[in-house]
């Protein structure tokens, strides 16, 4: 097996997995410390996306695009949590589903009414668009070496913002234990709009960077949505190091598994019976993956509730 190629999956799949972190780093806390369960948390990186190509469309360079799609995404998700989104906190987790779900629906038929059935372009950086030499032989698109270094030091902000910061504590201990944190005098009204507004501008970042990689299309987020949920299962409920190490396990076995068990397959068997059971044998390992996290680590592997 070529080494360029093993290298060049497992870059993808680095590249994929961080991605995947900045939709789960904003779910998990949502989920931890809201105890909220929020389908409606892919249509904001939907939302990111379009409003990062209409920036981009109206001749904003893109940088301009990427920060203005954070913050108009931010801010409709701070606006969705205060007007909405607050008084679900005490309901079921039925409740919370049917609610967000109809957010879905709302938001895909407000992001059609505004730009129409067809997908947009979002084109990548014309500085960006070549590839890059990492090693002797090895080209690697500089676009996509671009977005896993924006993916680890968006982890690593979030991990000094988490670790080392009087709001990260006070988010740490409502995902650990919310009553107690509540009788302590942490505003959390304040805390979780703050906590929305960060996840939903994360949810831009991914939807504007993986923009020009996929296409902006309505209903965009709900397939990575799946994938958001099976990471905070991996990786426990309410944990940033959790999200960070589930989103980079699932990235590395979706993206590899999907190239190279195909090619293992075709030792084995006939090239159709591998192109055919192969990438069907590759979406089920993310969830075989999970399957045996749960098994071994019932509540993921870092969990940020104790009991």
């Amino acid at each position: 097996m070529d080494w360029i190629l093993v290298t060049e999956q497992l870059l993808n799949g680095l590249q994929f997995g961080l991605m995947l972190f900045l939709l789960a780093a904003g779910l998990t806390l949502v989920f931890g410390i809201m105890d909220m369960i929020n389908l409606a948390h892919g249509s904001l990186y939907m939302v990111g996306a379009y409003l990062a190509a209409a920036v981009l469309a109206a001749g904003g360079g893109f940088v301009a695009a990427v920060v203005a799609a954070m913050l108009g995404t931010a801010l409709l998700g701070m606006l969705l949590e205060w007007s909405l989104l607050r008084r679900l906190y005490q309901r079921d987790h039925l409740s919370q589903v049917l609610a967000t779900f109809a957010l879905i629906l709302i938001l895909n038929e407000g992001v059609r009414m505004v730009w129409g059935e067809q997908p947009l372009m979002l084109n990548t950086p014309a500085a960006l668009s070549g590839p890059v030499e990492l090693l002797p032989g090895l080209l690697y698109p500089s676009y996509r070496l671009l977005i896993i270094g924006v993916g680890l030091a968006v982890a690593l902000g979030l991990w000094l913002g988490v670790t080392r910061t009087r709001i990260g504590m006070w988010v740490r201990a409502g995902a650990s234990n919310r009553p107690m944190a509540m009788a302590l005098g942490v505003d959390t009204r304040r805390l979780f709009t703050l906590v929305f507004g960060l996840g939903a501008a994360l949810c831009a970042l991914a939807g504007s960077l993986l923009g020009p990689l996929l296409a902006v299309q309505v209903g965009m987020g709900e397939s990575i949505l799946i994938l958001a949920f099976v990471v905070i299962v991996i990786g426990g409920i309410g944990s940033i190091r959790g999200a960070l190490v589930g989103s980079l396990l699932v990235g590395l076995v979706d993206t590899a598994s999907r190239t190279l068990l195909p090619m293992l397959l075709r030792q084995l068997a006939t090239p159709e019976v591998a192109s055919n059971v192969g990438p069907a044998l590759a979406s089920m390992l993310i969830y075989l993956l999970m399957a045996a996290v749960l098994f071994w680590k019932p509540q993921g592997l870092f969990p940020a509730r104790s009991g």
